[in-house]
Parts: structure tokens; sequence; C-alpha cells
């Protein structure tokens, strides 16, 4: 039901998990897709480089509008949860510019060079958490950057209408490699999603690719929970 094809698409942080678990749903519906890897992987559909630094989020986006021939979709995904658990007193400068740099910098800096190319009737669905809702103790530095995500989604949300829909979605658990030491070390996790399992990538790559889909096209500034009940919030 949902056809993509003829858009342009490029996702940030395609190289595993849910990055990669959208790019592959995206490619299936039609459209045609850049993958930004952190480090470019070889292949003509792939970007790469530290998008929490203005001038390569710059060129990266340059490189994928000259690849693509514009832009329609925009997954902004990559990004950084550090897993051992630090009080916020005792974090170090340099954790909190890293996790600052890869979840927020990255993501404005992303959104900020490819606006100008997005289509008339593009789309941005960016990736925050249930931590940017609820907190996390022990990784604040996580929570504030996803927190921001979502403020940035609601402020571009009602800046770039009605040209553009901007959305969220706002995982929980995931069995992806990033969570995958805090899965291991804590087996009752699933016990406290109602829903009783922990969320694959694909079961976040759909919503997203739902929210892409003209089957959203009237919404906007929207945070789509995708945690199996664990949160219930808006």
């Amino acid at each position: 039901m949902i056809d993509l094809a003829g858009k342009r698409a490029f996702v940030t942080g395609g190289g595993r998990g849910i990055g990669r678990a959208t790019a592959l749903l995206l490619e299936r519906a039609g459209a045609r897709v850049v993958v930004g890897y952190r480090e470019r992987k070889p292949g003509p559909n792939s970007v790469g480089g530290d998008l929490g630094d203005s001038a390569v989020a710059k060129r990266v986006v340059a490189d994928v509008v000259s690849s693509l021939g514009g832009l329609d979709i925009l997954v902004v995904n990559h990004g950084v949860w550090p897993p051992d658990d630090v009080p916020l007193a005792q974090m170090t400068d340099a954790q909190w510019e890293a996790t600052r740099g890869a979840n927020l910098d990255g993501a404005v800096y992303v959104c900020r060079a490819a606006i100008p190319h997005l289509a008339t009737g593009g789309t941005i669905v960016l990736v925050s958490s249930t931590a940017g809702q609820r907190g996390e103790a022990f990784h604040a530095d996580y929570a504030a950057t996803k927190g921001a995500v979502i403020a940035l989604t609601k402020a571009l949300a009602v800046e770039l209408a009605p040209e553009i829909r901007v959305n969220c979605v706002a995982p929980g658990w995931v069995d992806t490699e990033m969570a995958a030491g805090a899965l291991q070390r804590d087996r009752t996790i699933p016990k406290t999603i109602p829903l009783g399992r922990v969320a694959s990538a694909e079961d976040v790559a759909g919503p997203i690719v739902f929210l892409c889909s003209p089957l959203a096209r009237h919404i906007t500034g929207e945070i789509l929970n995708v945690n199996g009940g664990s949160v219930l919030c808006g």
C-alpha cells in the first residue's frame, strides 16, 4: 500500500540497526536511498563523515543531493548511547560534548543543510527515544539530547509547514548492536514492556516509513512512540 516510487531519500546512521532497516524498507517501497555512515562504506549509495561537524554535514548533504538529483525524504537516525551508568555530577565534559555532538548537533546540522534541498511535499523524520520524554537516570546526556530532538521536531514542523512535514519516532528498547550489552546484562527488561518483548529494528522502521508516506499526509509535529506500551506519553 505504501508506494514511494520516484522518491529520493537520505537515511543517516543507516549502516546498522534502525537506520539499516529503514533504508531497506524505503527501498522496498520504491524509493531511491542514500545511506549515511560515520565512515563511508564502499559503494555509490553511501556517504560518510562526522555529522556533528557542521562543515562535514553540509558536504555530506551536498553529496546526497548531487547523487539523487534532489531530496524528498530525510530520516535523521544517527546517534550514540554511552552504555556506562554515569551520574551527572561525575560526567566529563568530553562525554557530554561527544553525546551532544552526535545526537543533537548532528541532527541540527543535517536538517539545516537539507531543508533548502527538500522538495515541496517532502518529509523529515527524526529519531528520538523514550529517554527524551521521561529522562534516564545516569544517562542525562542521552536523555537531554533526545529531548532536544523532540523540541526540534515540533519547532521545525511549524516553521516548515505547509511545504514540508516533520515528525519524530521515539523508540523504547530496541534489539540493536547499540543496546546489546544492556539487554544482556539485564534480562528483566522485556518484563517491563506491556507487549512482552523488546522491539526489533524492523518494528521501528515500519512507523518511520509510514510517516514518510502519503498515508501520513496530514500528520506533522507528532511524536510517534514505538515502545510496546512501556511509556504512555505523547
